[in-house]
């Protein structure tokens, strides 16, 4: 593995993009701790549930994203989602940066520097969203609901190591439809990153999951 050395002009552009990811990842989910689960009515408990079968059957996806660090740092691109375990982040220039999950590995490629890191999905705040089932219990504990003007909030940390971080998913709720998530890591530092244009459930070409840090940009999606 080698190391993500950036020069400081563009080093908090990019760790604030791979944070978005691997804000987790140097937290494993080891550590015993008290969690503290928020206090769902049944008609809460109902829209988790609705969530949960919401994000099982999203088994592809596609869309613009804007991204925006709690340090101001800024970026766009567009995303693309295969479940189970693939992910895509495609970087507008200026930003010199590609995020793949093959569905083991997330890499995370500086285009400038051409350089590389690696990191088990397993080990990633996101992890929950790209498994086949998800279900947002067990190795994740639901730490806050909110349901105003027609937006669902539901904020989530590691069941066993809550100071690891936390991630905040916000929906559409009529029709539910993923619109944006929050990751939040041990320092307080956040990530927001906000969908648009999303399309669901369009045939992708299965190199966008493939890296391949010769040809980082030349894989185009079937329409």
């Amino acid at each position: 593995m080698r190391n993500f050395l950036l020069p400081s002009g563009r080093r908090s552009v990019l760790a604030m993009a791979f944070a978005a990811l691997v804000a987790g990842a140097a937290f494993p989910w080891t550590a015993f701790a008290q969690v503290a689960a928020a206090r769902l009515t049944p008609e809460q408990q109902a829209d988790i549930a609705r969530v949960e079968t919401y994000l099982s059957g999203v088994r592809t996806l596609q869309a613009r994203f804007v991204q925006v660090a709690s340090n101001g740092a800024y970026a766009e691109g567009t995303f693309y989602l295969s479940r189970p375990g693939k992910l895509r982040f495609q970087y507008d220039p200026p930003t010199p940066l590609l995020i793949v999950s093959d569905g083991t590995v997330v890499y995370s490629y500086d285009t400038a520097l051409k350089q590389t890191t690696q990191i088990p999905v397993n080990l990633t705040p996101l992890w929950f969203l790209l498994r086949e089932r998800i279900a947002l219990s067990g190795d994740v504990t639901v730490t806050k609901y909110d349901r105003q003007a027609g937006v669902l909030r539901i904020a989530l940390v590691q069941t066993k190591d809550p100071g690891a971080g936390s991630v905040e998913l916000a929906f559409q709720s009529e029709p539910l439809a993923l619109r944006q998530w929050t990751v939040t890591d041990a320092q307080g530092i956040t990530t927001n990153i906000a969908l648009a244009e999303t399309r669901q459930d369009v045939r992708l070409d299965g190199k966008l999951f493939v890296f391949d840090e010769n040809m980082p940009q030349g894989v185009q999606q079937h329409q």
